[in-house]
């Protein structure tokens, strides 16, 4: 339907409303004669309310009574809101049940639900938290926040963590350590931010260094930051006397990987009484320790192992696994292919040439010829398959040790969680206070993070907690006033079984 204005013969116009059925032209309606151009305004007026009236009319018809109510409601109320209230209903309930409230700052809580169901930059949250949640915040405002939330919160907001993660577990005996780095988008270095071996493969750019400890099941400890071009085995020591002294600790079991591995530190952990697990390097033992593991290992069936006393206290355990083999022959072989590529172009050179990865499997003649050293590939297909442990505890048993440090894999599930899910990289503050700022709060939502998987485990909810996240984020809630009384009113958008389950938990 639309309005058609028609000149008559005696110089007036008909405004009518026309419909167009099966190739013929209808008049539904006529508004009246204008004689001049006021009048015709006019008239084109009352025609364009009538011809809404008629729309909605005509759409009606085909509805029944109930839809037929809506429709007309929803046509009528005043200018509904529409707000993302999932986020807030689930993941503010478990930011309150934390511990989180403590902090009397409304923009934490803000921050770090935005870091959980839209993780990006500052600037990009504001516009996040006005479009979503209908929440208007100046980004400068949020980093004068950052600043202040530095100096006055951080370390409550780490206490709030561990006696969370400390009153789930029931007691910490366990911890594991492990580092990673975060890049930066700048290309200047600082006091902080420095060029060194990044873990991201971002060896262009400024990093800095994140130790993490976690405990059973991946809950997280605590955290520390460093410059970032320091060797992360310098770092363990002092950061696990921090945590005792802090938090009053026992003596609690520490496990790392081999990254973490050196002389002083396991004298260091020995002296000061921890007990401990520690990846091995078993090709760096000494060639006395080297014969005995090629020895023992030779008869080794899948998942055996055996122990070799290095000293009094200290046992080096070697296990074997069949699908640990076929991974080493595979990396190899696939290392392999590429050696032997870039041998055949020739764009192997003496300048290329180191003893790391592969290449230790070359030989570099007096001419600058390149071949493959056969013999030192058979002698590396002796180790396929082995995995070696250091420690000192007591009473685990091999198979304690080696399962204790298989949960490894919980605190790279927690840095994984940490860069993916919650993107706490790259980072785009410059300022020191900032940066902790940042990281403090990515801690913070990994703790809600972790104890939603725990609700969802619980409530025999299957399903991650990123896919629990994305359920909330379709969980609006709406705001209208009523067109007479114009009383306001909230109602939720219609909710599955599942949105249900998880509100609930």
């Amino acid at each position: 339907m639309y309005i058609r204005s028609k000149k008559n013969k005696s110089g007036s116009v008909s405004v009518q409303i026309i419909s167009k059925d099966k190739g013929k032209y209808l008049v539904v309606k006529s508004l009246g004669v204008a004689r001049n151009s006021v009048e015709e305004t006019n008239l084109k007026i009352l025609a364009k309310e009538e011809l809404k009236k008629l729309e909605i009319q005509t759409s009606m018809e085909f509805l029944s009574e109930k839809d037929c109510i809506i429709s007309t409601f929803l046509n009528h109320c005043n200018a509904p809101v529409v707000v993302n209230i999932g986020p807030e209903l689930i993941l503010g309930k478990i930011f309150n049940t934390i511990g989180f409230k403590e902090i009397p700052e409304g923009l934490f809580k803000h921050i770090t639900l935005a870091r959980l169901t839209y993780p990006v930059s500052k600037l990009k949250t504001t516009d996040y938290l006005l479009q979503h949640k209908n929440i208007e915040i100046d980004v400068d405002k949020i980093y004068r926040f950052l600043d202040k939330f530095h100096k006055k919160y951080k370390r409550k907001v780490e206490d709030i963590v561990f006696n969370y993660s400390k009153s789930v577990l029931g007691k910490i005996s366990i911890m594991f350590y492990d580092m990673t780095t975060l890049y930066f988008e700048a290309e200047d270095e600082d006091d902080l931010r420095k060029i060194g071996f990044s873990k991201d493969g971002k060896f262009q750019c400024p990093q800095i260094m994140l130790g993490l400890i976690v405990g059973e099941q991946g809950y997280p400890i605590a955290y520390n930051i460093y410059e970032g071009n320091t060797f992360e085995g310098k770092t363990i020591i002092p950061m696990i006397k921090e945590v005792q002294n802090r938090y009053n600790l026992p003596k609690p079991t520490i496990i790392a990987d081999s990254g973490l591995l050196s002389t002083n530190n396991v004298n260091s952990l020995s002296d000061m009484q921890y007990e401990f697990i520690l990846g091995a390097r078993i090709k760096n033992e000494t060639d006395v320790i080297k014969q005995k593991i090629l020895e023992k290992s030779k008869d080794l069936k899948d998942k055996e192992n055996f122990i070799i006393h290095k000293s009094k206290n200290l046992r080096l355990i070697v296990s074997y696994s069949i699908q640990r083999a076929k991974k080493d022959k595979y990396n190899r072989e696939k290392g392999l292919r590429r050696l032997k590529q870039k041998i055949q172009s020739g764009k192997i050179t003496k300048e290329h040439i180191n003893n790391r990865g592969y290449n230790k499997f070359l030989i570099l003649n007096n001419e600058v010829s390149v071949r493959l050293d056969e013999s030192k590939i058979q002698e590396d297909e002796k180790w396929d398959g082995l995995k070696g442990y250091i420690t000192n505890h007591k009473t685990f048993t091999a198979e304690e040790t080696i399962a204790n440090y298989n949960h490894l894999w919980k605190i790279e599930k927690a840095f994984r969680i940490s860069k993916t899910d919650l993107r706490i990289r790259p980072v785009f503050h410059r300022k020191r206070d900032r940066i902790e700022a940042h990281i403090c709060i990515a801690f913070a939502a990994y703790a809600i993070y972790k104890e939603l998987e725990r609700r969802l485990e619980i409530n025999s909810i299957n399903i991650s907690p990123a896919k629990a996240i994305e359920l909330s984020k379709t969980i609006f809630e709406i705001e209208f006033s009523l067109p007479d009384s114009k009383e306001k009113r909230k109602i939720f958008n219609y909710l599955s079984d599942l949105q249900k389950k998880i509100l609930n938990m």
